[in-house]
Order: structure tokens, then sequence, then C-alpha cells
């Protein structure tokens, strides 16, 4: 892993300068990226404020709900919130972030010059809390008709390896798409009884950095077993000519006030991409986070926390 980091980290760009061809090309051949210096301190600093706000409402929560999913320790006197759901539309400063011309431009590179959204969520790893996510590929969730699909992590604190930074599998984008289903039903994790994160690489950042990666690239997170937090404001973009294989009601309209540069276009791009269909699932609320649908994996690779056992009350 040691020679791995060494790597990623002389991929990392710095603020104000677009990406590289042969940054690019990493991405392209890697699935993944880092970029230090994305947003200010100011603008780290508003992101902090604003989360904090979130998390001393979150005390009049008893159980998950559409904003906000608990970690299993959750209090009144204590409050650990480990997502925020759909936190654009929430807070204004959540929505200039998506917008942050510096970020469109970075993915305007990667995915092209039209983009929309197609998600969002943060999520918080409170120190010594946090919960794991299991290894997974986003696509399984939201398989699009071409996969110039990414996702956005923006650092809110420093992320190591130590605090449960993102992981990613090099290269896995280009693979076949692993099973993510348990007896017979979706859990949004990977299931295969040969499946180990070998070669896994950590994409550390300062807080003000982001990572990239690829809708096929293998990514999960170990819990926070440091004292320190770990926050990721994660945004997900995909090409303006990128339509869902499962578009739900009304979408020309949802797709249509989600663009973020371009027009929306009644003519998708089909591209020869593998596909699973994340179906059936266990229950349509699990669907809401991934910490819920999760929650039946019998066979995982991290343990939860001793600290985020206890009950709530």
């Amino acid at each position: 892993m040691g020679a791995n980091r060494e790597v990623f980290s002389r991929k990392r760009v710095t603020f104000g300068v677009m990406l590289t061809e042969k940054q690019i090309q990493f991405y392209r051949e890697q699935g993944y990226i880092g970029v230090e210096n994305v947003f200010s301190p100011a603008e780290v600093a508003d992101l902090r404020r604003v989360t904090d706000e979130f998390v001393e409402k979150s005390r009049s929560v008893t159980e998950n709900n559409e904003m906000f999913d608990l970690e299993p320790s959750h209090s009144r006197d204590n409050p650990r919130v480990r997502r925020l759901i759909h936190p654009i539309k929430l807070h204004e400063v959540y929505r200039r972030t998506l917008e942050h011309p510096g970020l469109l431009d970075i993915v305007a590179q990667l995915v092209g010059p039209s983009i929309f959204c197609n998600g969002d969520k943060l999520n918080m790893k409170i120190g010594g809390v946090g919960s794991p996510v299991e290894w997974h590929q986003d696509w399984v969730f939201y398989p699009h008709t071409n996969d110039d699909l990414l996702a956005v992590g923006v650092a809110m604190d420093d992320a190591t390896l130590e605090n449960g930074c993102l992981l990613v599998l090099p290269g896995t984008h280009k693979g076949r798409i692993l099973d993510h289903n348990q007896d017979g039903k979706f859990v949004g994790a990977i299931t295969e009884p040969d499946f180990k994160p070998d070669g896994a690489v950590p994409i550390e950042l300062k807080a003000g950095g982001i990572s990239i990666h690829h809708v096929r690239t293998l990514h999960g997170s170990a819990p926070n077993l440091s004292p320190r937090p770990r926050r990721l404001l994660l945004l997900q973009y995909c090409a303006g000519d990128a339509w869902p294989l499962m578009a739900g009601d009304n979408y020309w309209e949802t797709y249509a006030t989600s663009m973020l540069r371009g027009m929306p276009t009644n003519q998708p791009r089909l591209a020869n991409v593998p596909v699973r269909l994340p179906r059936p699932r266990f229950s349509e609320t699990a669907s809401k986070s991934i910490y819920q649908t999760q929650s039946n994996l019998k066979n995982r690779v991290y343990a939860t926390p001793p600290a985020a056992a206890g009950a709530r009350s």
C-alpha cells in the first residue's frame, strides 16, 4: 500500500490549476484522483459551521428520518449523525459547494461540458465512533446508459488512513460489476465469498481538498478509530447525456432541473457497459442510506466500532 500511496500523492493538483493531460490519463487508467486546495479555508469553515448546526438540530431526533441517518449510539445528550441526507436541499452553503466553478471545471474535464447532479449526501465519521462503509460500486445503485459518472468527496476535515478516509481499488472501474446481492436480495455491498480489498489505496487529503472516483470504481472506508472527525460531502456528477436505466416518475423534470452546465437532451448516449440492477431490495426504505442498505450484510470486511453499538435514548 505504501508504494501506491506515493504514486497517488504525485497526482494531486493545487488550487486554481486545471488537471493536466497526465492527471486526466491517471484518472482514466486508475479510476480515481485526489485534488488539493479546491476550497478555501473560509469555504471549509462555512461547511463546518452549517454542519455543526445540523448536528445540533439532531438532538430532537430519535430515529432516522428524511434528513438524518443516525449512529446507533445517538442520543439527545450526545448527538451522533453519520449521514445528512440530500444536504443541497437543506442549506445554501451545500448548494454553493455543488456549483463551485473550480470544482465544475475539473468535473467537466472528466465527464464533458454538459453536467448534471444525480445525488448528494454528507457522511460524517465521529472520532472513535464513525461507522464504516463496506466495499461496493456506486454503479450498482444507479446504472445509466453510459458510465461517464463520478463522485466527488469534499474533505471538510483532514482525511487520513487513521480516521477512515476513502479507500479505492485502482483500475477496477474497467472490470466487471461484482455481485451485491445476498440471498437473492440487494444489500449494497460486495457479497462474493472470495472478495478481498487487497491493494487498496487511501485517498488522503487536507481539508478543502477533494477525492474523485469513477462510478464503477470499487471503494469503501473503515471505521474511524481515531479521536479526529472525518466529514465528507459527497456530490454525484453525470455527463448530460447519461440517463438512468431505472428512472423514477417525472424524470425529465428532475433531470432538467438538476443540470449544472449545458442543456438537457432527450437523446441519451448508449454505451456498451456491464449492468447489474439493484433489485430486488430488502426494503425500499433502505435505499435512502447505504448504511441502512448494508445493515443486512452477513459477511463484513469491517467490524462496527464498539462505541457505535449502544442504544439510542
